[in-house]
């Protein structure tokens, strides 16, 4: 072996291989070649790692909450302009971090209390046998794109953090002193006086040119520009276009109900209490004392044992298979002898049978009949898009392809990528699939046959589109103008309210003043920030202001209707004796609360810092399918996203 080594190394071959190597260290760098992130790990937090197809099924779940707050279909890629990448990607790190942390620091709950807390969770139990069903377990798993190792390591963290916090929040009050000052600053009262500036004091000011107009329309284009619109050619095969010529095999009803009828039947259940016994003696007395009528908690508590209560369960839900074999053969009010189980002896009283049922075909008929409706559906669907793309492979068109098909196309648009129309309304038929792969066309271009679930597909051609651009003026010629006229009558107002201001912090009474603007002074007392909410007589900027002065200080403000309001501070004043004492103890619990919640907020902070998590923006970009960001931008995000953690 070492001689053909040799000889091998010796050889040409071995001289060219050795070359290109030595070529694409000099490319590519030796460093790299040790060091560098071969993986698609999006974030690394000490053993923990999130892969890119992990980092984007959480993406998307966190694009499906902003789609139904919106109630309208977000894009990747706005939802990536608007930084919920980056966003994510902190969270994420962040929690591993913790993760991490609490792990390294003991926090590890146990496989046992893991176990307990899964068999908490009926999503993954089976309806029929009452038991956890591992491959329902796997299944909803892989339908929300996750693994049973990685559900339970996120289980297995929601504990240890469940535990952390008990610890640290039992016993825990916030000081006396702390609290009294959340009560003074939440309680502090306030005097103020103002008047009101409206537009009947000012002179109303001239209507705009459309010079005028057309420079505010500059100034605002970013919020007038309009979107980019497409106009859409649209082919979808779905179950709703072959329905209607579907006829249901019996022989296929029967079939399936045959090969179904036992799960869909009722098994007979029962409710049992089993009491394990040490052995034959001790199981006789506690038949004994059962068959008496005694109470089988208390029975079982006499002889230092807990008893394992089952309530309307099937045979398949009892643990012990022996024990549950038995326990089937009685009869109500029953108790049994020794049972010698696979776990062990027990002794059986069984308290309630439920008769099973079985089901017969014309009972569930509307349901399979549904079943075997739609997988016909199913396939004649699929039938026509194998059809299509045969004709797509011979060089037709989208629209020709569906001809030869006998699909219909739709046109559609103009549209813009949220599935609204020209006059922002939502265009029904649209999903948020279509209008992503929609997006990812160029002029001209026609997609694939794409799955849009529920046994339908389409495909898409893009027709044209419309760029990006500010509207014609006269399309938004009447909204300008309001704009114009109520942006320079409140510049009007705020200058008239500016010089009365003037006139007040010079030393002029309030209510003077008022007289010379033909205004009269509205007194408010005892203004607090519980209050504060319910005030109906000062607006949002009024509030903030208000709370933001000093005694004795003057200011202007908008008003809650239109106009601008001028205002002085009178006074400030303090809760103090038996009403401080009362209110610090009433927001002692929130205090507490809040300072636990900041302390955990530190904590998460010194996770990141301790595990030294790191995130690759550009993997995550991957993952989403978009390119990485250019240097300057990307060196930019990073600068953000560093102040952000």
């Amino acid at each position: 072996m070492l001689s053909a080594t040799r000889k091998f190394a010796k050889s040409w071959v071995a001289a060219v291989l050795i070359g290109l190597l030595v070529v694409s260290f000099a490319i590519f760098g030796v460093n790299d070649a040790f060091k560098g992130n071969y993986t698609n790990d999006v974030v690394r937090a000490g053993s923990r790692h999130i892969s890119g197809p992990e980092f984007r099924r959480e993406f998307d779940n966190f694009r499906k909450n902003a789609e139904e707050q919106t109630k309208r279909p977000v894009s990747i890629e706005e939802a990536v302009e608007a930084g919920l990448d980056r966003r994510l990607l902190q969270e994420i790190a962040t929690r591993e971090a913790f993760g991490e942390m609490l792990h390294r620091a003991g926090l590890r709950p146990s496989d046992r209390l893991m176990e307990a807390e899964l068999r908490k969770m009926t999503a993954f139990f089976n309806p029929i046998s009452g038991a956890f069903d591992k491959a329902l377990y796997q299944q909803r798993l892989a339908e929300n794109g996750l693994t049973p190792a990685r559900f339970e390591n996120m289980m297995r963290d929601g504990v240890a953090e469940q535990h952390l916090a008990a610890g640290l929040i039992n016993g825990m009050r916030a000081p006396r002193a702390y609290s009294a000052l959340g009560a003074i600053f939440e309680m502090e009262a306030r005097d103020l006086g103002y008047f009101v500036i409206d537009p009947r004091s000012v002179p109303q000011p001239a209507l705009p040119t459309d010079a005028q107009l057309t420079a505010l329309m500059k100034e605002n284009a970013d919020r007038l520009t309009l979107p980019e619109f497409r106009v859409l050619t649209l082919v979808a095969f779905t179950p709703a276009q072959v329905s209607g010529d579907i006829k249901v095999d019996e022989a296929e009803v029967q079939k399936r109900f045959n090969f179904r009828k036992d799960t869909l039947s009722r098994p007979e259940t029962r409710s049992l209490v089993q009491i394990p016994v040490k052995d034959a003696a001790t199981a006789q007395t506690v038949a004994a004392r059962l068959s008496k009528g005694e109470d089988a908690a208390a029975v079982a508590k006499s002889i230092g044992v807990e008893p394992v209560v089952y309530a309307d369960k099937p045979q398949s839900a009892i643990a012990d298979k022996r024990v549950g074999a038995a326990a089937f053969t009685l009869q109500a009010g029953q108790v049994s002898s020794a049972i010698q189980g696979d776990l062990g002896m027990a002794v059986v009283k069984v308290t309630k049978v439920t008769p099973g049922q079985a089901v017969t075909l014309e009972q569930v008929r509307p349901e399979i009949e549904a079943e075997v409706r739609k997988d016909a559906a199913a396939e004649k669907v699929y039938a026509l898009t194998q059809a299509y793309e045969a004709a797509r492979d011979e060089g037709a068109s989208l629209v020709d392809a569906a001809k030869k098909a006998g699909v219909p196309t739709v046109t559609i648009g103009p549209v813009t990528q949220q599935g609204q129309n020209q006059q922002a309304q939502p265009i029904p038929g649209l999903t948020p699939k279509m209008l992503e792969v929609a997006y990812g066309l160029a002029a001209g271009g026609e997609s694939e046959v794409q799955d849009a679930g529920d046994g339908a597909y389409f495909a898409v051609r893009v027709d044209r589109i419309i760029p990006k651009a500010l509207p014609p003026l006269a399309d938004v010629k009447p909204q300008l103008t309001r704009f114009w006229m109520a942006r320079e009558m409140m510049k009007r107002l705020q200058a008239r309210a500016d010089e009365f201001a003037a006139r007040v912090r010079k030393g002029e009474n309030l209510e003077t003043v008022a007289a010379a603007a033909g205004a009269k002074v509205v007194r408010v007392t005892n203004l607090d920030r519980r209050s504060a909410a319910q005030s109906t007589q000062l607006s949002r900027d009024g509030l903030v202001k208000t709370f933001g002065a000093k005694p004795g200080e003057v200011f202007t403000a908008e008003h809650t209707q239109f106009g601008v309001i001028v205002a002085k501070l009178d006074a400030v004043r303090a809760p103090s004796g038996p009403t401080l004492a009362r209110i610090t103890e009433g927001v002692r619990p929130q205090m507490t609360m809040a300072l636990f919640q900041d302390l955990g907020s530190a904590a998460r902070k010194a996770a990141r810092t301790d595990v030294k998590a790191k995130i690759y923006p550009d993997k995550a970009r991957a993952a989403l399918g978009l390119p990485p960001l250019e240097q300057g931008k990307a060196a930019d995000t990073a600068g953000k996203t560093e102040k952000t953690k």
